[in-house]
């Protein structure tokens, strides 16, 4: 696995433990976490920590631009880690540098690792539009190889393509009644 695809998932856990802990976590703890997680890999710690104080620091508005792009389905209703997964997304690619196409591809992989069976098709297709909706420019295909994971550093296993017709439908959800309860 590449290593900043490593420090997006520590970074994902974090947020995953936030959003579950009402009482809320002190910083110095998250980072606790996050430096053992990583084994004290400066560079790693520094791009999950990044992640995890921005998605943070951006919430409310993070939150507010993905529920214009969820037709049907509010960020409370949605699993915790899908919810969390596009606000990883949705930080990168307003907030960084990294091509959108990657910002999503590495959150489709997040998704697929700790989702459920539809939680891929989902973000993908909510990362998608959220990417459209913002006039995104093109990238040149240097820019998206930069991020990219190579043929040799991926598993064989995960190369299914995304289908982005279940765009629409939370996982575990029927695509006929998005707004019933569950």
């Amino acid at each position: 696995m590449p290593r900043r695809s490593r420090a997006r998932e520590i970074a994902l856990q974090a947020l995953y433990r936030l959003d579950l802990n009402t009482d809320g976590e002190e910083p110095a703890v998250l980072e606790e976490f996050v430096r053992n997680r990583l084994l004290g890999n400066k560079e790693l710690v520094e791009f999950s920590m990044s992640l995890l104080n921005g998605v943070q620091r951006n919430l409310a508005e993070l939150d507010q631009m993905l529920g214009k792009v969820t037709a049907n389905w509010s960020l409370s209703r949605m699993a915790a880690t899908d919810r969390n997964v596009l606000r990883i997304g949705a930080f990168e690619i307003i907030y960084t540098e990294i091509p959108g196409p990657v910002a999503i591809n590495e959150a489709v992989e997040l998704a697929r690792r700790f989702g459920a069976a539809q939680s891929p098709k989902f973000v993908n297709g909510i990362l998608d539009r959220f990417l459209k909706e913002r006039g995104s420019i093109e990238y040149t295909e240097e820019e998206v190889a930069e991020e990219e994971v190579s043929p040799a550093e991926q598993d064989p296993t995960d190369a299914e393509p995304v289908d982005e017709s279940a765009a629409d439908t939370a996982p575990g959800e029927d695509s006929t009644s998005p707004n019933s309860e569950s």
